[in-house]
Formats: C-alpha cells, sequence, structure tokens
C-alpha cells in the first residue's frame, strides 16, 4: 500500500540529489556546508524512523548548528539569467500549465484514490496525489521541453539554496507546536489569559481567542501549531464549554484568524520568503509588507464572524 513511507522516501532522493548537486558546485565558496545540510535532510526523511528520538534530535541540532553559524551559501551554477530568458520568451505564458499539472493531479488523485483503498492509504491520499503530481508534472516537463534531466533538479536547488534553511522551518515550527501541546503550554496560556479576561465576558474570550491564534501563529509560523495551544488555552475550555459556542465555527473560523497571522510573518518561510527568493527582491519580507494592510481587517473581520456566528 502506498502511503507517507513512500511519499518521505521520494523527498529524501530529491534532497540527496540537491546534496550531490551543492557538493559539485565549485562556485559555492560554502558547498561542503550546504551539501551536509541538504544530506541531513535527506537523511531524516529517509531513515528518520530508524534514527529514534535521540538520533533525530542529533539531526535537528546539526541543521541548526549549520544554519546559525553561517554555514549556507550560494553559487553562480545552474542557467545564467539569459538562458532562462531565452526559455521563458520561447515558451511564454505556456509554461504555467505546467504548473497546474500538480494541483490538479491532487485534486483528481485526493478524489479517485478513495475508490480503490486497497492501493493507497485512506489517510494520507492527498499527499500520495500531490506527490504524483510532482512526479507528473516533471515528467511532462522533461517531454515538452526537451531538457536535460539534470535541470530541474539543478533549477531546484538553486531555488533552495535562495531560499536557505528557512525552507525547514515550517516543519521545525510544526514540530514545536506539537512540543507545545504535549508540555501543556495551552493550560498555562489559559491559565495567564483567566488573569487578563474580564470574568463572564464572552467578548473578551473571543477576541483573545482570535488575537492569540493570529499571534501565535506569527511566532510559530504556522497556523496548525499555534491551533493545540489556543484550542487548549481558550477555544476549548470556554467558547466551547463554557460559552457553548459552535466546535465547527470556533475551530475554523479560529484557524482563519491564524492564517492573517501567516500573512505577517516572515516565520512563515514557505509563503513569505520562498516568494521574495522566487522573484529576486531585495528586501526578503516585502511579501510580509505587502499583506499586513489586508491581513488586519481581515483578522477583525474573523474576530466578529466567530463572536456572531459560534454563538447565535
Amino acid at each position: 500500500m502506498i502511503g507517507l513511507a513512500q511519499v518521505y522516501l521520494l523527498a529524501g532522493l530529491v534532497f540527496g540529489i540537491f546534496a550531490v548537486l551543492s557538493a559539485r558546485d565549485a562556485s559555492n565558496p560554502r558547498r561542503w556546508s550546504n551539501a551536509a545540510f541538504w544530506a541531513l535532510l535527506a537523511l531524516s526523511m529517509l531513515a528518520g524512523d530508524r534514527l529514534g528520538d535521540l538520533g533525530n534530535g542529533v539531526l535537528v541540532l546539526a541543521l541548526v548548528g549549520i544554519a546559525g553559524l553561517g554555514g549556507m551559501g550560494r553559487g553562480a551554477a545552474g542557467d545564467d539569467q539569459a538562458a532562462r530568458a531565452e526559455r521563458a520568451a520561447r515558451h511564454g505564458n505556456r509554461l504555467f500549465l505546467l504548473a497546474l499539472v500538480i494541483p490538479l493531479t491532487a485534486l483528481a488523485g485526493t478524489f479517485l484514490f478513495k475508490q480503490v483503498p486497497h492501493w493507497i492509504d485512506p489517510k494520507q491520499v492527498t499527499l500520495v496525489s500531490l506527490a504524483l503530481g510532482a512526479l507528473l508534472g516533471l515528467a511532462v516537463g522533461l517531454a515538452w521541453l526537451r531538457e536535460s534531466p539534470v535541470v530541474p533538479f539543478q533549477e531546484g536547488r538553486r531555488l533552495m539554496d535562495a531560499v536557505g534553511w528557512a525552507a525547514v522551518l515550517p516543519q521545525m515550527l510544526a514540530s514545536l507546536g506539537a512540543v507545545f501541546a504535549l508540555a501543556g503550554v495551552g493550560q498555562v496560556v489559559g491559565g495567564l489569559m483567566s488573569e487578563v479576561i474580564p470574568a463572564g465576558s464572552l467578548v473578551g474570550a473571543v477576541i483573545a481567542y482570535g488575537l492569540g491564534m493570529a499571534l501565535f501563529t506569527m511566532v510559530m509560523g504556522n497556523a496548525f501549531a499555534a491551533f493545540p495551544v489556543m484550542a487548549a488555552a481558550i477555544g476549548l475550555p470556554l467558547l466551547i464549554q463554557q460559552y457553548h459556542g459552535s466546535p465547527a465555527v470556533v475551530a475554523a473560523v479560529g484557524m482563519l484568524c491564524g492564517f492573517c497571522g501567516t500573512l505577517m510573518t516572515p516565520m512563515a518561510a514557505n509563503f513569505n520568503v520562498v516568494p521574495a527568493a522566487l522573484l529576486e527582491l531585495r528586501d526578503r519580507n516585502a511579501v510580509v509588507k505587502a499583506q499586513v494592510g489586508t491581513a488586519l481587517p481581515l483578522l477583525a473581520f474573523n474576530v466578529a464572524l466567530i463572536w456572531w456566528a459560534a454563538f447565535p
């Protein structure tokens, strides 16, 4: 049965290729530390379940050490700007069709693979479909553009080097959210909030929950990491159990509050740092600055929506 193990295998192989290409990039003065970083990430995906808690912990500390000591660098390898511009001019906007292969495959697979539960793990249908979409997009691109098979990996490695250590920040922060939940941080935050929220104030609890989701997401970079903490602190004990709010509305719109925080933090590297690298912007925080004007009124609307829709 195809499941998460195969998805991790595919991702590990890709990062392993990035490590090899980094080691061969003589134009990068930090090529060996780059190679070590991507190789360790590949190892975590290929054999993380065999390393155990201690082994994975040491691996994460090694990743942090390489990044923290400034070990990540960028080389001049890959196609130059003129070659990329020539290809873009030759194919035009049709290049965006390749980008559609992945989401369309993921959407189709999510529905179709549920009909063959003996082939695909029902719990991982979407992730398997997404991985299949990436493979299909790669195959279509190679057949259509007639490029060397090395080119997509070289360009992928160039992009990852441009993003640097921030590429793994979402995974790190999501793990941190799970650790916080297991450590009972939600109960601690709930105790602190009870000292601030006026007794019996539904509006105060709603505001604290919505703002807390946004702020924790800004700190942790991931609304899914912030949700267990704020749900345990305010969402479940106050809004749902004490004030009998709708669990569906509290959870769903609470996540939207968190997503507003995502728009305002560079910690959400996959949303806010990667686009800046793709567009080669001088200001790495340009995307965040452009989104704040949308995020703040949207956050206010979502907080009001919880108060209006969850407590009819």
